[in-house]
């Protein structure tokens, strides 16, 4: 077997109650597994928990244990799903694992060596929930956060900036060469007009919190989230510890997420990679969210509700074919019906759909 194929979903936060979105990005993940293996190819399929933040950390702080003993706890309710949907990954990579810790210090390091990482300070709104930075012209009503519209706070600190404005020129003809980078083509668009529009330097440290990997050289600061996160796509298949296994699969052949993530993917992702040397993912694909009446479904708990009614009212292939033909119009017919009996009356208008 001399085919190979490497599929990705993003790694979920673990103090996230696992739902009907992150079931749907990792069947969606799992059905193409499959296919490819029925094709022949050597398959490696990789999810996993993000298990660093301020927003874990909080989380931790209100239960008065440690971020770990939290994760250690919460890190199952994923594990035990996709054991339940019979999910076929092939590795499973955590945050807080030491094979994880060294990769992101190591390409952080060769970054700030080759200096696209500087040292200074930043001022600007941030929203936890989302773990990103925001101008105030950004802002909805002068304080909302304008992806999930919760308040954000006013912060000043220290931090190390990647220089992502030195990306742009390389980051459009990547684009202009590669023109399947990012399906499908409505977000390809998307991500070249906001190029396009100028990219400011990244912050890729904090220092108003302690739970996350520490920057090697300053130990005062530990590594923005998204910078470490971004990485466990090469911490799981090798990077450091098994060059074989690493250079058998990278490049990646689909990162596949939601698309309220795009914009860290198919913008910092490849730039962070250009920046030490390594080769970008072949293939970006951001699907929709899951909508009521036209609304993003927000409310996880809400979310989770839907999920576990799904598994619990239904047979598992059942509920499989929901979440992988939901597109075909007469099994969305027939699941929609299977949903009115399912949720609650009065709890949910019964519009579910992909957008």
């Amino acid at each position: 077997m001399n085919k190979h194929y490497y599929i990705t979903t993003p790694i979920y936060y673990i103090n996230d109650v696992p739902h009907i979105g992150h079931a749907y990005t990792t069947i969606a993940a799992d059905i193409m597994a499959r296919f490819k293996r029925i094709c022949e190819y050597d398959v490696f399929f990789l999810t996993g928990t993000d298990e660093h933040g301020q927003k874990v950390e909080k989380a931790a702080q209100m239960q008065g244990i440690h971020p770990r003993e939290l994760a250690d706890r919460t890190v199952h309710r994923f594990i035990d799903l996709w054991n339940t949907l019979n999910i076929s990954n092939t590795g499973f990579i955590r945050t807080t694992e030491e094979r994880h810790r060294k990769v992101v210090q190591h390409i952080f390091e060769k970054a700030f060596e080759r200096g696209d990482i500087y040292l200074g300070s930043y001022e600007d709104w941030y929203c936890v929930p989302c773990e990103s930075y925001f101008t105030e012209l950004q802002l909805k009503n002068g304080v909302h956060c304008p992806d999930c519209h919760r308040p954000t706070e006013k912060l000043k600190e220290e931090s190390y900036f990647f220089k992502l404005s030195n990306y742009e020129d390389r980051l459009l003809k990547l684009l202009e060469r590669q023109k399947d980078f990012i399906l499908p083509e409505i977000r390809f668009n998307e991500v070249a007009s906001f190029i396009k529009g100028g990219l400011r330097d990244l912050s890729v440290s904090r220092t108003s919190f302690t739970w996350g990997i520490p920057v090697s050289m300053n130990t005062n600061h530990v590594v923005y989230v998204w910078f470490d996160a971004l990485a466990n796509y090469i911490s799981g298949i090798g990077f450091l510890e098994d060059d074989d296994l690493f250079n058998t699969f990278w490049p990646c052949d689909a990162h596949l997420i939601g698309k309220d993530i795009l914009r860290f993917h198919a913008v910092y992702w490849p730039s962070f990679l250009i920046s030490v040397g390594i080769p970008v993912p072949k293939h970006i694909f951001a699907h929709g969210w899951w909508t009521i009446e036209g609304q993003k479904m927000s409310n996880h708990l809400e979310m989770s509700s839907i999920l576990m009614r799904l598994l619990n009212n239904t047979a598992l292939t059942s509920s499989v074919f929901f979440f992988s033909g939901r597109c075909l119009s007469v099994l969305m017919e027939i699941f929609q019906k299977m949903l009115y009996y399912i949720v609650s009356t009065g709890i949910l208008p019964m519009t579910l759909e992909i957008s």
